[in-house]
């Protein structure tokens, strides 16, 4: 599917705040609350937009160590190592990557301590070759 530039706002809006209400991103982008209506919907049954999600506000999370974790996966045992780190509620994401790594999970836990037993764990999973880990300092925005 071929998106506008109206379709690709809109995404922007909801990636912002998926629940901003319907006549508050009509203003925001000069159309009627019916033509935004039949936009999102469209790109639902499109596939554009697959689901919502939940962001937790910075205030919650604050005290909580990110990183950055690439992992390094034995050849043959991609699925099965994928399943094992997605069982792991401290991973965030998990993103196929090009290089000497093959994925980079992002991790977020209340302390530092906690973050080396997450890489440890990680390390464990039978398949994972090798792991190497970047704490994240701050964010400096994110959709």
């Amino acid at each position: 599917m071929k998106l506008t530039e109206t379709d690709q706002q809109l995404l922007s809006l909801l990636r912002e705040n998926a629940r901003a209400s319907t006549a508050l991103i009509a203003r925001r982008l000069g159309l009627s609350r019916t033509t935004v209506q039949s936009r999102i919907e469209r790109l639902e049954r499109e596939g554009v937009i697959s689901g919502y999600t939940v962001r937790v506000h910075d205030d919650y999370e604050r005290g909580h160590v990110r990183a950055h974790i690439m992992v390094a996966v034995h050849p043959k045992q991609m699925t099965s190592v994928v399943a094992a780190l997605r069982a792991m509620p401290e991973l965030r994401s998990l993103h196929s990557i090009s290089g000497s790594h093959d994925l980079i999970a992002i991790g977020a836990v209340p302390a530092v301590s906690d973050m080396d037993v997450l890489t440890d764990r990680i390390g464990a999973i039978d398949g994972v070759e090798r792991t190497t880990s970047s704490i994240v300092l701050s964010t400096k925005f994110e959709r």
